[in-house]
This record gives structure tokens, C-alpha cells and sequence, in this order.
């Protein structure tokens, strides 16, 4: 029998969560077209910091799960990350 998908999201890791605090607090999350390559840009000021354990795997997974969504980038071959709605409702 196929199993269902519940509405309840999985428990996120520790990379998952820091990095969705770190989009919380006016961080941008960049990636190549690939998705690897991830850095952190802070909009106030330009800021850039690359995170240590975010991998092209924690950004897959985290799309696959619905926690972010790609949006159009600076250049055709940077993609920006931005949250969606439902990480914002599970609070």
C-alpha cells in the first residue's frame, strides 16, 4: 500500500535551520546555475559569507521540501533563494 504524505514537515538539521535563521535576518542565499557554490549576502550592506556546512545537497533538499524556492538572480547564471510561505506558517 503507497504510503501518504502528511502535511507535517520533517525535522530540519542543523545547516537547514541556521541558514533559514540567517535568511530571517536579511541574509540572501546566492548559488552558481547549479546550485553549488552557496554564499550568504546580507542586503543592508553587501556583506558576503560563505556557509561552512551548507552543501549543493542541504539547497536541493531544502527546495524538494518546499522550504525555499528559486527566484531570478543578478546574472543569468546566479540564482537567489528565497524562502516560501509555508516555513513562515509552521511557526
Amino acid at each position: 500500500m503507497a504510503r501518504k504524505k502528511s502535511g507535517v514537515l520533517p525535522k530540519l538539521t542543523g545547516p537547514e535551520q541556521d541558514l533559514l535563521a540567517d535568511m530571517e535576518r536579511g541574509y540572501q542565499l546566492e548559488t552558481d546555475s547549479l546550485g553549488g557554490n552557496p554564499v550568504l549576502r546580507r542586503l543592508k550592506d553587501d556583506d558576503v559569507t560563505r556557509p561552512v556546512s551548507v552543501t549543493r545537497s542541504t539547497i536541493k533538499t531544502m527546495q524538494e521540501r518546499g522550504l525555499i524556492r528559486p527566484a531570478k538572480g543578478p546574472d543569468q547564471l546566479t540564482i537567489v533563494w528565497r524562502q516560501t510561505d509555508t516555513r513562515r506558517r509552521t511557526r
